[in-house]
């Protein structure tokens, strides 16, 4: 349930901070009206010319707001789940120790490579 409520929170995450990204590009700044003013450029927009900055303004600072309690959801998701072994060889139960004696050498032969090395 945590893993699911993990991956919403995260992609809408993801896109609320993509849209923060979009909307801060589209809006111009406080010294775009000078240049509109001298002849550059219209000063106007798709919602007017006083309409835009509020629109966008107030859509920006929703969409940072949301951010923000996403960040916090985020946080507090990660900090409660389970954390993940740090070794593969941590997730292997442990198996008791069997008493196995040691290998015993093989008898040797007399066409043993064994018997040419000098002592």
């Amino acid at each position: 349930m945590t893993n699911l409520a993990f991956s919403i929170v995260l992609s809408v995450h993801i896109l609320v901070g993509l849209g923060v990204i979009g909307l801060v590009l589209v809006q111009h700044g406080k010294g775009a009206d000078m240049g509109a003013a001298f002849g550059s450029g219209a000063s106007g927009s798709l919602f007017g010319s006083s309409g835009s900055a509020n629109f966008l303004s107030r859509t920006t600072a929703v969409l940072a707001t949301v951010f923000f309690l996403t960040s916090l959801g985020l946080s507090y998701l990660a900090s409660n789940r389970t954390a993940a072994p740090a070794s593969v060889m941590q997730a292997v139960p442990a198996q008791p120790a069997q008493d196995v004696a040691p290998p015993v050498p093989a008898a040797s032969s007399d066409d043993s490579k064994a018997q040419a090395i000098p002592k």
